[in-house]
């Protein structure tokens, strides 16, 4: 016979000081969402929207007929973002929807004032000369 101990019952605690089993795999409370991927949250539209919507608004918006595109980009991108993407921030869609609504408006004003200037120069230039 050998002098091996019988196993404990599996109702009794291990003795103190006894590492317990390792616990089912639990992820980590900072680990990125699952869902995607590279395990992060979709928003790639939600960003494009509020990259390109200030950008037109702070940069394009004073070039007549570039900014009032770029400013259409942006609020077509988030009006998408905010149907495609609904865990993504929602404040990157908004932003990227009123500064792209406030670009077209600019972008508006200025392409109108640049078509009457350019009119206003063609009429200039019909002066009849003796």
């Amino acid at each position: 016979m050998t002098n091996v101990p019988p196993p404990p019952p599996p109702d009794v605690p291990p003795p103190s000081g006894a590492t317990p089993p390792p616990a089912a795999h639990q992820p980590s409370p900072y680990s990125a969402p699952a869902g995607t991927p590279g395990g992060g949250v979709k928003q790639g539209l939600s960003l494009t929207s509020f990259i390109i919507g200030v950008g037109s608004l702070v940069i394009l918006s004073w070039i007549p007929f570039l900014g009032l595109l770029a400013s259409a980009a942006a609020v077509v991108l988030a009006f998408m973002a905010k149907s495609r993407e609904p865990n993504a921030p929602k404040w990157m869609w908004i932003v990227g929807m009123i500064t792209g609504f406030v670009g077209v408006a600019i972008g508006l004003i200025y392409a109108i004032a640049f078509i009457i200037g350019i009119a206003a120069l063609a009429s200039l230039s019909q002066v009849p000369t003796y």
